[in-house]
């Protein structure tokens, strides 16, 4: 089960972008992609056949999935995350402090 998975609240850490808050929109291996963080500009070839035209393109770039943090809402703070097995089998993400993440 991994720590941080698409659709959370995450705050950077570390960078050029730190302390900015995000969601993530895409889990990729060991890198995540934050919307709104690590905005790059593209310089990009027109694609005719995809509709696609050229020109500058700013998007997310990846962020190594360690230099984001998981932000908790109760206590205002990125906090770090473990993972609870409950009694049936299933596992729960639970930040540090005891606040359970999923339910």
């Amino acid at each position: 089960m991994n720590r941080i998975k698409k659709g959370d609240q995450v705050i950077v850490i570390t960078g050029k972008d730190k302390g900015k808050k995000g969601d993530v929109v895409r889990v990729a291996g060991e890198r995540v992609f934050v919307s709104n963080i690590n905005v790059v500009k593209r310089h990009t070839k027109p694609n005719p056949q995809a509709g696609q035209p050229g020109g500058v393109v700013e998007r997310e770039a990846s962020i190594h999935i360690s230099n984001v943090m998981l932000f908790n809402p109760a206590n205002g703070k990125g906090e770090r995350v473990g993972i609870k097995v409950l009694e049936d089998g299933r596992k729960l993400r639970v930040f540090r402090s005891g606040d359970a993440i999923d339910a």
